[in-house]
């Protein structure tokens, strides 16, 4: 039943409650929520950027992919939280047109600043490279996103899951029952329908094979003018083309 507040006239008219807003620090509700917030975008990148950065640099590369992921994943998660603190979407997911191209245009200038920083305090070649990939991936999505609600997590996850089958090898192919596993969570929450996402899981893995391609080439085709220091570069360059090689046939 309406309120009434005792004053003026012009203060008496019934006050009915506000409707309750969701509350995106309750957390997820159901299987598929917590599929989906475990393995959002975020997640994936924090996993897969120093796991390249190590392979080609060891443990200096860690720090490099860390220092990447600060940009690609943590900025705009934190740009995220902060819309939501202010009422500008209503969750991490951010569903609707606007705010989501709103979101990937903030990505698109972390992820070029990080990828600034990191040509000018040279950072390995894969580091940068895969940053690069990443950014023009971004920016694809946002052409897209204009016409049709592709799903992000599922670029993302197919494509971190392809990069590093690619790089270590085929025992982390397993890795797409999970790729798979957050699709089915995106479509039964009915933020995307299932060819939204099966194009982000086929968009992610070929945008992952085109990075290591360009990359492995790249890498092959610099290894002769390495410096004595350098042999580690080289090391990765001739498995990487190993690797390429094997998954060509």
């Amino acid at each position: 039943m309406p309120l009434s507040v005792v004053g003026p006239r012009w203060l008496s008219r019934p006050v009915t409650p506000a409707p309750a807003l969701p509350n995106p620090a309750a957390g997820p509700r159901s299987p598929a929520q917590l599929i989906s917030y475990l393995l959002e975008p975020k997640n994936w990148l924090i996993v897969t950027v120093p796991l390249i950065g190590a392979h080609a640099d060891g443990l200096a590369g860690v720090g490099w992919g860390l220092l990447a992921v600060f940009f690609a994943a943590v900025l705009p998660t934190l740009f995220i939280s902060y819309g939501i603190r202010h009422g500008r979407w209503a969750d991490r997911n951010v569903g609707a047109r606007r705010p989501r191209l709103i979101v990937l245009a903030f990505i698109t200038v972390s992820v070029a600043a990080g990828l600034i920083l990191l040509i000018v305090l040279g950072a390995p070649v894969m580091v940068t490279g895969y940053l690069a990939f990443m950014l023009t991936s971004v920016a694809v999505l946002a052409v897209i996103t204009t016409a049709w609600k592709i799903s992000i997590h599922c670029a993302v996850a197919s494509g971190s899951v392809a990069i590093l089958a690619l790089t270590y090898g085929p025992l982390v192919l397993p890795g797409f029952l999970l790729v798979a596993l957050l699709g089915w969570s995106r479509v039964s929450l009915k933020d995307h329908t299932t060819a939204q996402v099966v194009g982000g899981m086929v968009l992610g893995a070929l945008a992952a094979l085109l990075a290591y391609a360009t990359l492995a080439g790249a890498a092959g085709l610099s290894r002769h003018r390495q410096q004595p220091g350098r042999r580690q570069a080289s090391r990765y360059a001739t498995l990487a083309e190993r690797r390429l090689l094997a998954w060509s046939r």
